[in-house]
């Protein structure tokens, strides 16, 4: 397997000069970390064997969101919070995308219009659940902010899963929407949510002071499916939440000036191969770290964080108990001593030593780079 730590040193000076115009400090800390993970640069924890009496150091990893060689843990605890929120309902992916001719402006206001994004998804399937005869109520959602294809190319989208339920708060009612005549479930029409999400977009858009594109298309793509459970939905969604754009087995090699990985074609189905320029790969990778702060994932109405004992009640209402099924639970891989192969436990975290140190931020100033 190929990390990306050995792809970033061998063209992290092409790509800085190639590059440095469109780089953002975020883009040098996400760098900066993940060129250090898991090395003798980071910081140490102290680990000792339960059966004999060695210790011993082992670097940390660096913790970045966006860094592809850790996080795995942190992307399972957020799938059990999840899953601690389900309810008995048909759950629903909707996949709300903006044209291409808007990607240009996305990158240039990242922080304002990916906020919007998210908030005109919600603002848009709350409004249809308040209208739709079955429902009326507040319904609950788990959005998601994508910025990838699968090829590693800008496109911003948000997906959302929601259970077709809701909460009505006045009559204090839950209700939840009934099949349609076909074997999978109906929430709503893909077509009127994507004129409404449309609106809302380009009215928050030009509230926020920001130029819309010469030209775009009218008619705008949402999607919108069944997911059962939502189970499938949130394996999904949780699989890059912590971990990049990119595993690193999927870096197939790296050489002769260029990078090659595989990636699975969405249409077709069929794992294919694109081959960059070694400077071109990081970008790829780089352009999908999120402003400082930015919370990828978020939660509303009856789902949101604050509405925990809301959820607990529903479960006793309705005698539901949520995630039975735990096939995507994964245990954290254990650190084996090396003399005698028995498990070792962490007595000490967060060690620095003389060689890890304080790793430096380069950040650029007018044309030159230093370092913090």
């Amino acid at each position: 397997m190929i990390r990306l730590a050995a792809v970033i040193q061998t063209f992290e000076a092409e790509f800085l000069t190639q590059y440095r115009n469109r780089l953002r400090p975020e883009h040098y800390r996400a760098l900066t970390a993940m060129t250090h993970c898991r090395t003798q640069a980071s910081p140490k924890m102290q680990v000792s064997c339960t059966e004999c009496s060695h210790q011993s150091l082992v670097p940390h990893s660096c913790g970045h969101r966006h860094c592809p060689h850790c996080q795995d843990h942190e992307s399972q605890q957020w799938l059990e919070r999840q899953m601690k929120k389900q309810v008995p309902a048909d759950y629903f992916l909707l996949t709300f995308t903006v044209p291409a001719e808007f990607r240009a402006l996305v990158f240039a206001h990242q922080r304002v219009v990916y906020e919007l994004l998210m908030r005109c998804a919600w603002e848009t399937v709350r409004t249809f659940s308040q209208n739709d005869r079955q429902l009326r109520g507040t319904p609950g959602a788990i959005a998601v902010l994508h910025t990838n294809t699968r090829r590693l190319d800008f496109h911003p989208h948000v997906h959302l899963v929601m259970p077709a339920a809701v909460v009505d708060g006045k009559d204090k009612q839950w209700r939840t929407k009934r099949r349609g005549k076909g074997r999978k479930g109906y929430l709503f029409n893909q077509e009127a949510l994507a004129k409404v999400f449309r609106a809302k977009l380009l009215a928050g858009i030009k509230a926020a002071g920001l130029t819309l594109p010469g030209r775009y298309p009218a008619k705008w793509v949402v999607d919108c499916k069944s997911v059962g459970s939502g189970e499938p939905a949130l394996i999904y969604l949780g699989r890059y939440l912590y971990r990049g754009v990119i595993r690193e087995k999927d870096i197939v090699s790296c050489g002769d000036g260029q990078v090659c990985f595989r990636y699975q074609n969405a249409k077709t189905g069929r794992t294919e191969q694109r081959t960059v320029s070694g400077a071109d790969f990081l970008w790829l990778v780089l352009q999908h770290v999120l402003p400082k702060g930015f919370r990828r994932a978020r939660n509303f109405g009856f789902l949101h964080p604050n509405c925990q004992r809301l959820i607990a009640v529903l479960h006793v209402l309705l005698k539901f108990v949520p995630g039975r099924s735990m096939a995507w639970v994964k245990q954290r891989a254990p650190i084996l001593c090396s003399c005698c192969g028995a498990v070792m436990l962490i007595v000490k975290t967060r060690i620095r030593t003389l060689r890890s140190g304080r790793v430096p931020v380069p950040i650029v100033l007018s044309g030159q780079t230093v370092t913090v």
